[in-house]
């Protein structure tokens, strides 16, 4: 039996927990905008030392929320050049126009550098990435650097769930933070998302804006352009479950990732991302770099049909002013950005993984990068 690039963990006890969830809402007809959402919004505030959260359908719907509420319409947004299209596809349904920044090879994100290169006269957000749940120890600076220029700082944190640098969890350094709980997240509810914020204005407009824009959820008045951004009760109801595992996922995670660093400590060329120090990774991505010019199709291909170890979802392989769509939003050469999606893969990490996995995926990385080397 192989090892899956990534792996949905609910246990009996959860499975059961969802049964006993979903009959509850069934029999009292609470679909929406119930009981469930307010414990699943107060859980995830509470592991995150926020004081306010917001449950949205995605994070790409959470992170709209968020600039439609900053009002990027007709302005610029700095977007890192390294992530999902969803962080750039946001800014463009939002109004705004999204200028690509280069990135930090170090740490795959915005860098005081980058970010300074990539700011204009009429930029209206930066949006900060946590690649692979890594926080950068950069954060308080383009934080600072942000607050000199008068920019809110907006987290799109859809991979950072329990992560932290100097003990501050993700989604508490900007503005406001937009988390995802798609499928392959440490933490899911099937689809959802979710905004966290320090402000409770952020919070009253972000509530409005996920219900069509209304100015209360009885009433007929709607005050914004909103739109069907609610969270149902079920996805909420296995969000607020699959949340109380976070501690003991992350924890699994990092374990895992401690075996690879050790395994891969020795091995010359193939250069894992390192954890900086301060910061505390939930490992939603191991990130390993291969070296300049490999085939990184081959790579994958061999360490799949020698070793049945997947090694699939790139974060990214191919940076956003690359992506057709984006187009017309290219501007100078990031060479940085093109240069990490070209060759780093991802290995695989489970929150339930073996040692006997784990030492699979070693075995077969490490055997075909010294085959592919020595060639």
């Amino acid at each position: 039996m192989g090892v899956p690039a990534a792996r949905i963990v609910f246990d009996e006890a959860d499975r059961a927990a969802v049964a006993a969830a979903a009959e509850e809402i069934l029999a009292t007809g609470a679909l929406t905008l119930g009981p469930w959402t307010e414990r699943f919004e107060q859980a995830f505030a509470a592991e995150h030392a926020a004081a306010h959260a917001v449950a949205v359908s995605s994070g790409t719907a959470a992170l709209e929320i968020l600039l439609r509420t900053v009002g990027v319409r007709g302005r610029d947004v700095v977007v890192p050049a390294v992530t999902f299209y969803a962080t750039a596809g946001a800014v463009l349904h939002a109004g705004g126009t999204p200028v690509l920044a280069d990135v930090d090879p170090a740490t795959f994100a915005l860098g005081p550098a980058t970010l300074e290169a990539a700011l204009t006269p009429d930029t209206a957000a930066v949006v900060l990435v946590h690649v692979g749940g890594l926080i950068t120890p950069d954060v308080d600076a383009l934080r600072a650097l942000c607050d000199t220029r008068g920019i809110p700082l907006i987290e799109d944190a859809a991979h950072a769930h329990g992560s932290s640098h100097d003990g501050r969890a993700a989604g508490t350094f900007g503005l406001g933070a937009a988390f995802s709980f798609y499928p392959t997240k440490v933490v899911t509810s099937g689809e959802g998302g979710m905004v966290l914020t320090a402000s409770a204005e952020v919070r009253d407009e972000a509530r409005i804006y996920r219900d069509q824009g209304k100015g209360s959820f009885g009433a007929n008045h709607h005050v914004r352009e909103g739109y069907a951004w609610r969270l149902s009760e079920m996805n909420a109801a296995v969000g607020t479950i699959h949340l109380r595992r976070l501690k003991e996922f992350v924890e699994a995670r990092r374990e895992v990732a401690r075996r690879y660093d050790d395994a891969l400590a020795g091995i010359e060329g193939l250069q894992p991302l390192p954890e900086p120090p301060g910061c505390r990774s939930n490992i939603y991505k191991y990130i390993a770099l291969l070296p300049p010019g490999s085939d990184r199709a081959r790579f994958k291909r061999e360490v799949y049909d020698g070793f049945g170890v997947r090694l699939a979802g790139e974060v990214y392989d191919l940076p956003l002013h690359r992506q057709p769509v984006l187009g017309p939003y290219q501007g100078p050469p990031l060479p940085a950005a093109e240069d990490v999606c070209a060759r780093h893969v991802c290995l695989p990490v489970h929150s339930d993984m073996t040692e006997d996995e784990s030492a699979r995926v070693i075995e077969a990385v490490t055997a075909v990068h010294r085959r592919l080397a020595a060639r």
